[in-house]
This record gives structure tokens, C-alpha cells and sequence, in this order.
């Protein structure tokens, strides 16, 4: 029997004032529930008053698997099934490897392999019962080459690619598509804004953008899945 876009439910991990937010409210938009992860509920309140549809907000530490699994079992007994998880939980620390803090990589391999690992593995079970689902991952340029000073992130994303390469490999013949997004540039959001208060709009990479790439991965057809994909503005050095 065919299930609804009101019956389906999207889980988005780290969920802040950029992509978080944006996939958020797509998804909203298009009939899902949506369950929102953060670490803190000072956004998420904000965030969840402004949606357009049914929404679970929930405070979790993803480097903490037991945390992982009661969260996750909180959504199973809001909202039921997991159609779509978006990891979009993220560390960053930069510093060459002379200079970084070895805490620091290990804590950044915690949030953006190690989380995603958990949060994966609390939602494929189900998914590959069902044999439906997509597990969709937001990246960047670090995961495919570690720059000089990027020696205390780039590993860490360069891990979470690989893991996601890995389930693609197993979910996709059990009917669960599995996918990296490589995200080039600076997304626009006052942080951003900020650090690069010289470039034109046109220099950032829009967060609503980004939201529909990811819901166009969600809904390819499994003859035609896309594995890995990479956005970037038109002008940016790659």
C-alpha cells in the first residue's frame, strides 16, 4: 500500500539557522513530520514555531550512542517510521598538524563519523525491513583532500564520506539509498556573511538550495540513484 507524504517522517540532525533549518522547512512544506536534533533547545524553539507543519524537537549529544538510541526511540513513539534521515551534525577545528590539538580531531571524528555511524545505524534496521529509505549526508571539499590547514577536520569528514560510500554499498541492494553531498563554498548565513563581508551574493551557496538538492536525492527512483554529489557556486576556486 502506497504511504503518504503525511504518513512519512524526516529526521534532521544538527539542526541550525542554515542548511538544518532550510531542510526543516522544506520538508514540512512537503507533508513530512519532521523530527529535529540539536544540542541546544534555544533555536529549535524558535525554529519550530515558525513551521508549517508537525514537528518534534529533541536535544541530543550524537557523539553519545545511548543518547542516539533514546532519542531515536522517542521519535519511533512520536512519529513511528524514519523515511529520510539528513545528518547534517557537524565539528570543525583548523591548524595544520604541527599546530592543532589532537583532542580536537578526535572530538570533531566524534561529531562528524562516529554521530553519523549512530544515527545511521538506529534507522537502517527499519528502513531495510521496509526495503525504502534514504540516509542523506551534507559534507564539504575536505572530505575529497586535506589542505595544509585543514589537518585537524579533514580527516574526520574524509571518514564520514568514506562510512557513507560504505552503506551505499550495503543499503543499496536492500532498496535504501545512501548518498554524500559534497557542499563547496560558504554558505550564506550571518557567519559567514560576516567573515566575507566583501563578496557579492552570488559568492554564497543558499541553504534553500542546498534543502532541494537534498529533497531531489530523497525522491530519485532507484534505477537512477546519485551516490555522491557536489554544489558550488559558479565562482568559487575548485
Amino acid at each position: 500500500m502506497a504511504v503518504t507524504m503525511a504518513e512519512k517522517t524526516c529526521v534532521v540532525v544538527g539542526v541550525g539557522p542554515g542548511i538544518g533549518a532550510a531542510c526543516c522547512r522544506l520538508y514540512c512544506e512537503r507533508g513530512y513530520k519532521v523530527a529535529m536534533i540539536a544540542r541546544s533547545p534555544d533555536y529549535l524553539n524558535e525554529l519550530a514555531a515558525t513551521l508549517p507543519g508537525t514537528s518534534l524537537s529533541l536535544i541530543a549529544d550524537v557523539t553519545d550512542e545511548e543518547a542516539v538510541t533514546v532519542t531515536f526511540g522517542k521519535i519511533a513513539k512520536e512519529f513511528g517510521r524514519v523515511d529520510t534521515l539528513i545528518y547534517n551534525a557537524a565539528r570543525g577545528s583548523f591548524g595544520s598538524f604541527l599546530e592543532m590539538r589532537p583532542k580536537d580531531l578526535s572530538k570533531n571524528f566524534e561529531v562528524n563519523t562516529m554521530g553519523l555511524l549512530y544515527c545511521a545505524r538506529a534507522v537502517a534496521p527499519g528502513m531495510i525491513e521496509r526495503e525504502a529509505g534514504s540516509i542523506l549526508v551534507t559534507g564539504n571539499t575536505a572530505a575529497t583532500r586535506g589542505g595544509a590547514k585543514f589537518a585537524g577536520f579533514a580527516p574526520s569528514k574524509s571518514a564520514a564520506r568514506s562510512l557513507t560510500q560504505s552503506m551505499a554499498r550495503e543499503l543499496g541492494p536492500k532498496h535504501v539509498h545512501a548518498a554524500y553531498l559534497v557542499i563547496d563554498g560558504a554558505v550564506d548565513g550571518p557567519f559567514a556573511r560576516n567573515l566575507r563581508k566583501d563578496k557579492p551574493d552570488e559568492f554564497f551557496i543558499k541553504p534553500d538550495d542546498i534543502a532541494q538538492t537534498i529533497w531531489h536525492l530523497d525522491q530519485q527512483p532507484e534505477n537512477c540513484w546519485t551516490s555522491e554529489i557536489d554544489l558550488r557556486p559558479f565562482g568559487e576556486n575548485w
